[in-house]
């Protein structure tokens, strides 16, 4: 037996039957309904029309999500008993053909290219493992894609092979008739984001906001005038993303004007639309003008953080999502994109970042990027130890052993208490005032929990036992000093 190599490029064909619609078929869809969740999953819910004979019946169901969860599937339909249910997504394309075609034989069509006489040889395929292997009469031959003229030609398609994904369901019926029946299931594949886009005019102090919705299918099946509603949240799996809350804010309390399921908002796109394959599709679902807005400035100091180079502030556009003076709306997570006008009016991109889920009434912050001209340069000016008689260092506790008559007992701790005095010098050179959040983080560490402030040169706010912050304002090219020392037992 002799081996050689075919050379030719190989058109894996099916029999002509098979190839003899040319035109993309009719969706064998029904009444579509998605609902579409934000963690890679959707609901499907499709009601077509089944003509049912009396007894045993076995229904195909063509055009199915290919990432379909089986397990998920259910039929709802009046009359008849669900016995077994099978998805076929093993696709009809060249390679699953000479795949299936292993152990079987097939027909070899070269064609002379100076004289374009085909000659044609049966041929049983031996392998199909990164490569073709047939056996030729006595000879072992391999394909090879070199560019010269062969095809491949096969008696009769494989069974089980789809030329589109198809779940099959065995039913029992008691009579036979048309009837609908609602096929349901979960697919991954499908999911969705909001993405805002917010133009910041800082001269007005307002904000406008155009928030879209994309949509993106990675299935290969399309979903054909479908009724889509959007789920903002993600069940079983909770949210994701990083909340946007302005400091010293809370997030808002005020319900949004939206359709519920359970926890989730509910945001329906406002009319039937086909989402094709492998497709990102945009639908507007936020148009708000002139809604109040400001610039901040934020800098957070981990403690014990020294600097000898000037380190440059946040930038924040801070806003509202309130029913009065804000947006008016709970907010899907997406990513939140900052333009302001440039000297000739054309918007330019200065920023951007992710918000979570957000509820109406919240004030947000979106932080956009480092300020050029606002500056902060954390010092650590002295580390000196204190007289614990500063402190409480004595306590009373009464006490009984055994039933008896209870004593006083005072304990005296003797504890070494340590002052940190911090300066941080802010400048600013722009030709404006402005006002930045200096937060001093890592007071409390989890475990100090009696960290004092003994001195300020500007009254702080204390946000929790960890962090306290400072609203320091710089004049217009100008710095401001701030000190404070800090009392920690560390």
């Amino acid at each position: 037996m002799m081996m050689r190599v075919l050379a030719g490029s190989i058109l894996l064909l099916a029999p002509a039957a098979a190839f003899a619609q040319s035109a993309p078929q009719p969706s064998a869809q029904g009444d579509v309904s998605v609902t579409i969740y934000n963690n890679d999953q959707a609901l499907i819910q499709d009601t077509r029309k089944l003509t049912l004979a009396n007894g045993a019946n076995r229904q195909e169901f063509p055009d199915v999500s290919d990432r379909i969860r089986p397990e998920t599937v259910r039929l709802s339909i009046d009359g008849a008993t669900i016995l077994e249910q099978n998805f076929d997504y093993d696709l009809l394309s060249p390679s699953a053909l000479i795949q299936k075609a292993v152990g079987q034989t097939i027909t070899i069509v070269r064609t002379n290219p100076a004289t374009g006489v085909e000659t044609r040889e049966r041929a049983k395929v031996l392998a199909a493992n990164g490569g073709v292997v047939l056996q030729i009469g006595s000879n072992i031959e391999v394909l090879r894609d070199d560019g010269l003229p062969v095809r491949v030609v096969y008696d009769s398609l494989p069974p089980n092979l789809r030329a589109r994904p198809t779940l099959s369901i065995s039913l029992e019926t008691q009579s036979g008739g048309s009837r609908p029946a609602t096929l349901s299931y979960l697919t991954s594949g499908l999911g969705w984001d909001a993405d805002y886009v917010a133009l910041f005019d800082e001269a007005k102090s307002t904000i406008d906001v155009q928030g879209w919705v994309t949509l993106k299918n990675e299935t290969n099946v399309a979903f054909v005038n479908a009724d889509t509603v959007l789920v903002a949240g993600a069940p079983g799996q909770g949210g994701s993303g990083s909340a946007g809350m302005a400091p010293g804010t809370l997030p808002g309390t005020e319900s949004a004007a939206r359709g519920r399921i359970g926890d989730f908002y509910l945001y329906p796109v406002g009319r039937r639309i086909t989402i094709a394959p492998n497709q990102q599709k945009q639908v507007s679902f936020l148009s708000v003008g002139g809604v109040p807005a400001k610039k901040l400035y934020l800098y957070r100091n981990n403690w014990y953080d020294s600097s000898s180079d000037p380190r440059s502030a946040t930038t924040v556009l801070s806003f509202s999502s309130a029913r009065e003076g804000g947006l008016g709306d709970a907010l899907p997570a997406g990513t939140v994109r900052v333009y302001i006008r440039d000297a000739k009016g054309q918007p330019q991109f200065v920023g951007e970042n992710r918000i979570d889920h957000t509820p109406m009434g919240s004030t947000l912050a979106i932080r956009t990027g480092d300020a050029f001209d606002v500056k902060i340069k954390p010092t650590i000016e002295k580390r000196e130890k204190i007289d614990s008689n500063e402190w409480e260092r004595t306590a009373k506790f009464r006490i009984s052993v055994d039933g008896g008559t209870p004593t006083t007992i005072q304990r005296e701790d003797q504890v070494t208490y340590w002052r940190t005095t911090m300066s941080y010098t802010v400048t600013n050179a722009r030709p404006d005032p402005v006002t930045v959040d200096l937060v001093q983080a890592g007071l409390d560490r989890g475990y100090w929990h009696d960290t004092r402030v003994s001195s300020e040169t500007i009254k702080g706010e204390q946000r929790s036992l960890d962090e306290r912050v400072w609203h320091v304002p710089v004049p217009a090219n100008g710095s401001t000093v701030l000190t404070v020392s800090f009392d920690t037992r560390y």
